[in-house]
């Protein structure tokens, strides 16, 4: 104990340590013999406990690797989602300039300049028009047929099957 109240001082020329002068205040600790013996154990590493270590560091590495994987995994899919959602913004977009295009070209005045200018075809006149008269006094009546006494046979089977089926 007297070693641990002790100050060193060490001097350049001498490379040395030397106990600095003790304060009278401390009590005198008593000679070396006295002072209790620190004694060290030495504590070896089971055979086991090495490949231990090894195993769950390996099985900690696997376990990061599989969790950055997924990370990067997930990350990809979201850049692909969301390069695919631009995509469908912008074939939306092309949908609506396309149908409203198309709805600008089928009004009446433009088909009739289309046929008109390209088709060469013209309006048509009065003189043109043939009407066709038809009788409407023609009508035709097919006549029920007797049936036989089998055909009312059947039939009236038909009907039996058709109330029970519901």
């Amino acid at each position: 104990m007297a070693e641990r109240d002790s100050v060193f001082r060490y001097t350049a020329d001498m490379y040395s340590a030397r106990p600095a002068e003790k304060p009278e205040s401390l009590p005198d600790q008593g000679s070396p013999a006295k002072r209790p013996q620190i004694t060290m154990k030495r504590t070896e590493a089971k055979s086991g406990s090495v490949f231990t270590i090894i195993l769950v560091s390996a099985l900690a590495v696997v376990l990061l690797g599989t969790v950055i994987y997924s990370l990067n995994r997930r990350n990809t899919m979201y850049s692909k989602v969301s390069s695919l959602n631009n995509e469908l913004n912008l074939a939306e977009a092309e949908n609506v300039r396309l149908q409203s295009e198309l709805e600008s070209q089928m009004s009446a005045k433009n088909i009739e300049d289309y046929a008109e200018n390209v088709l060469g075809m013209k309006k048509i006149d009065s003189s043109q028009i043939k009407y066709i008269e038809i009788q409407t006094d023609d009508v035709v009546n097919i006549p029920q047929r007797d049936e036989s006494i089998l055909g009312k046979v059947k039939s009236f089977f038909e009907h039996c099957v058709e109330y029970f089926r519901g």
